[in-house]
């Protein structure tokens, strides 16, 4: 069972995704997140970089933001993460319509050898097709 000060995953670089991301002050996460965060283990690709700037309500927090999120290391979407997302999503055959993005975000992760720590039933899906750990950041269904 795993402690609510333990890093996430099993010791290896996660990239996170913005659901992980915003979950990231839930009482439930926490604890974790700064576990890991404090373990050098969280990594962002441009991908969520992206999203969460995105999403920045003003220059002063969008500046913030970027600060921060360029502080971490980085999982790019090269062009052999591409396509391992391409043949990810051949793999997959069209049974599950995924998103784009999460395809790059956890074929990026995959490139730089890391999982995906996440609150997103897509990566249970992905991740193990890529030969990734899909690490959720609490309960699937208890946050929300």
């Amino acid at each position: 069972m795993q402690n609510a000060a333990d890093p996430y995953g099993s010791g290896g670089p996660l990239v996170f995704d913005s659901s992980a991301w915003n979950r990231q002050h839930a009482s439930t996460v926490l604890a974790r997140w700064l576990a890991t965060e404090e373990a050098d283990l969280l990594v962002v690709c441009p991908v969520v970089a992206l999203e969460l700037l995105a999403a920045a309500r003003d220059e002063e927090k969008f500046a913030q933001l970027d600060r921060t999120l360029r502080a971490l290391p980085a999982a790019p979407v090269t062009r052999r993460a591409g396509d391992a997302a391409l043949r990810a999503s051949r793999e997959l055959r069209g049974e599950r319509r995924l998103p784009a993005a999460d395809y790059l975000i956890a074929a990026a992760g995959a490139e730089r050898g890391a999982g995906v720590l996440h609150y997103d039933r897509h990566f249970d899906i992905l991740c193990p097709v890529l030969g990734i750990e899909s690490v959720w950041v609490a309960e699937p269904g208890s946050i929300d």
